[in-house]
C-alpha cells in the first residue's frame, strides 16, 4: 500500500525533473526556472486573480443594487 508521503514524494519528484526539463530547454539554471516561477510569475498571477476577483465582487454588488 503507498503511503500519501510516498506519492507527495513522486509528485515532488516529477515536478523538479519537469524544471529541470524546462531549465534545459530555456538554457537556463534549475534555480533560475525556480525563480522566475515561484518568485516573479506566481505573485503576478496572484495579484491578477485578485484585482479580477474585487473587480467581479464590484459588479456582483452592482447588479444587486440595481434590482
Amino acid at each position: 500500500m503507498m503511503l500519501l508521503t510516498d506519492l507527495y514524494n513522486q509528485l515532488f519528484d516529477l515536478c523538479v525533473d519537469i524544471l529541470k526539463y524546462w531549465a534545459k530547454l530555456t538554457g537556463m539554471t534549475y534555480k533560475e526556472i525556480n525563480i522566475w516561477i515561484f518568485c516573479i510569475l506566481e505573485p503576478i498571477v496572484f495579484l491578477v486573480l485578485v484585482g479580477i476577483l474585487v473587480g467581479q465582487q464590484k459588479v456582483i454588488n452592482e447588479l444587486k443594487k440595481n434590482k
